[in-house]
C-alpha cells in the first residue's frame, strides 16, 4: 500500500509563490517519491531521504532544494498519510517548533 499525502495544495501555494518559485521542481520530486513510498517506520523514511530528520510526535523534516527550504510532515505510518504540516525557508523554519507544528 502507497502512501496518501495531505495537502498537494500546501505545497503548490509555495512553490506558486514568485519567491519561492525555485523550489517547485524539488518539492514536485519530493511528493511523487512520498506517493509511491511504503513507509512503516521512520527507518523506512531514511533508506529513501538520508538527510531527512526524524523527531517527535512522529515529524520528519527534509530539506528541500538544497536545504534552501524545508518541509515538516506528520506521518500516521499505520494509516499511511503524511501530513504536510510546513513548508519555508529555513529562516521560517528555526522560528517554529517543528515538533509541535
Amino acid at each position: 500500500m502507497t502512501m496518501r499525502v495531505i495537502s498537494r495544495k500546501t505545497i503548490k501555494e509555495f512553490y506558486e509563490n514568485p519567491n519561492f518559485k525555485d523550489s517547485k521542481i524539488a518539492l514536485e520530486i519530493w511528493f511523487k517519491e512520498a506517493l509511491k513510498a511504503n513507509w512503516n517506520s521512520p527507518t523506512d523514511v531514511k533508506s529513501k531521504f538520508k538527510n531527512a530528520s526524524i523527531l517527535k510526535n512522529n515529524r520528519v523534516v527534509f530539506n528541500i532544494h538544497g536545504n534552501k527550504y524545508r518541509l515538516i510532515v506528520k506521518i500516521h505510518y499505520n494509516l499511511k498519510t503524511i501530513f504536510i504540516r510546513f513548508v519555508g525557508t529555513h529562516e521560517e523554519y528555526d522560528l517554529i517548533d517543528a515538533e509541535e507544528i
